[in-house]
């Protein structure tokens, strides 16, 4: 009857209302961009190889980072590298392979065997490495200038010697 009419319309009332303050909680910063687990992993897994490339980046060695105002790059060929993560840490090598099709490098000499007797690549992943010597050709120098430009031009959250000790004063 009517009191479950009344019930009905207090219960779509309430959720409206639960619907309208949680959308002012969350705001998302773009609306064009999902923010669903699902859609990502969708988008991860089903990337192609292109992207996989800027996705597969690694982090310079620190003396790399400071001379190219560089954090990371994506990884390349000839690179040479050291993992710093897993069994095979501390072990440096030159890039072998970059299997964008299963998310991994193959590096030089970190291999194992096979029941058989053959020896395979182990498969590394690229964030677990550090690059400690560049492949230089003119596209990635290019590469590193640009992204050079958009660190310097806006400091990127690195304070100067007299901002910090400004800092200390307010203290």
């Amino acid at each position: 009857g009517p009191a479950l009419n009344k019930s009905r319309r207090n219960a779509r009332a309430s959720a409206f209302r639960n619907d309208a303050v949680t959308r002012l909680r969350k705001m998302k910063y773009s609306t064009s961009v999902s923010s669903s687990r699902r859609k990502s992993r969708k988008a991860h897994f089903t990337a192609p190889s292109s992207e996989r490339r800027k996705i597969m980046s690694s982090p310079l060695s620190t003396d790399l980072k400071s001379k190219h105002g560089v954090r990371a790059v994506p990884i390349r060929k000839d690179d040479e590298v050291q993992v710093v993560r897993g069994n095979f840490r501390g072990r440096e090598g030159k890039v072998v392979q970059v299997y964008r099709k299963k998310w991994v490098i193959h590096i030089e000499r970190i291999t194992r065997e096979k029941v058989n007797g053959a020896t395979v690549n182990v498969g590394v992943d690229p964030s677990k490495v550090v690059i400690t010597k560049l492949k230089l050709d003119k596209d990635r120098k290019a590469l590193l200038e640009r992204k050079m430009g958009k660190g310097a031009e806006k400091g990127k959250g690195k304070y100067t010697a007299d901002e910090v000790k400004a800092m200390q004063d307010v203290d």
